[in-house]
């Protein structure tokens, strides 16, 4: 009997059929192309070997994180410029005078070709004088009393001489001064053996090197650091005078200072000595020059050589 389902009458091939096979025919074709490399047809939704596939969200926009671009980092601020230039000044001053400024931030240091020579110190030390008790005192696990406080209020604020010898004293004196010279990796700077604190010998380089000493907490440690430089902020009287004053009034008072002054009568010198510690950096000023002068001569040229450095006229 014949297969009547694939044959029609007279053995002719149904055209049903043959709409059929071509459909079948035409659809493997286009597979084939989807398959095919570099053909138009081809499938941009294959996974390939070794990648997942990346999600979509709604609207056919890719979830994948890693192919988003990544933003670009924002630029480091630079750091704002010290208000010192570094250059040489040549100033109408009887005498010797030298200075040194300290980049807090970086540990550069600028200063006068002859920063690193030294010079008595007198006033300045007490700086160093107070932290080294301060430090020392908290490394016992002591505190000071109110009383002993306000000794070293005045020491610093009003430079008590009377005070500050006591004190010197009661650390161990010259040893006290081999422990600054250690603590703050100063290079220049000398004991002055017996002669007492007034005598110790400092460079302006050594002395910027002491204010960050003070400023980094290394002086006074963690405890009493703050205090120290409140109350250097705080100097007052015969006392304030020098670096911060060549500058505006609302920047000054933030300045942490010690300033020291003595007539050298065996030299027939006077001795005038500045420190300040600023947000960003510390200086140091010294002077020598004939006793005649007066001691407000060192002072009103410490100021002088303060404001022949920065970098902006107050």
């Amino acid at each position: 009997m014949a297969d009547r389902s694939r044959r029609g009458r007279n053995g002719e091939t149904s055209p049903l059929r043959l709409v059929a096979i071509a459909a079948v025919l035409i659809g493997l074709v286009l597979v084939s192309l989807r398959l095919l490399p570099g053909s138009p047809f081809e499938s941009t939704a294959a996974a390939q070997w070794g990648q997942g596939e990346s999600p979509v969200a709604r609207g056919g926009t890719s979830t994948d994180r890693g192919a988003r671009p990544s933003p670009s980092p924002s630029p480091s601020p630079e750091p704002e410029p010290l208000p010192f230039a570094a250059k040489e000044i040549d100033l109408d001053i009887d005498g010797w005078y030298a200075w040194s400024v300290l980049d807090r931030r970086s540990g550069e240091i600028i200063g006068s070709d002859n920063m690193d020579e030294t010079s008595t110190t007198a006033s300045l030390i007490k700086a160093w004088i107070v932290a080294d008790y301060l430090r020392r005192t908290a490394d016992a696990g002591q505190t000071p009393s109110d009383a002993k406080l306000s000794d070293l209020t005045r020491i610093i604020r009003d430079s008590d001489n009377t005070r500050t010898e006591q004190l010197y004293t009661q650390i161990g004196r010259s040893a006290s001064i081999k422990r600054l010279l250690s603590t703050c990796d100063l290079s220049d700077s000398k004991v002055s053996s017996d002669l007492g604190w007034s005598r110790t010998e400092l460079s302006p380089r050594d002395t910027a090197r002491l204010g960050e000493c003070i400023a980094d907490g290394t002086a006074a440690g963690p405890k009493w650091t703050k205090w120290l430089l409140g109350e250097m902020r705080r100097v007052r009287g015969a006392g304030d005078f020098g670096i911060r004053k060549a500058f505006p009034a609302a920047v000054a008072k933030k300045i942490a200072i010690k300033n020291g002054w003595v007539d050298r009568t065996r030299e027939q010198e006077i001795h005038v000595n500045c420190l300040a510690i600023g947000d960003t950096w510390t200086m140091g000023v010294m002077l020598q020059y004939p006793i005649n002068k007066g001691y407000e001569y060192g002072m009103d040229n410490c100021e002088k050589i303060t404001e022949a450095l920065l970098t902006q006229t107050p």
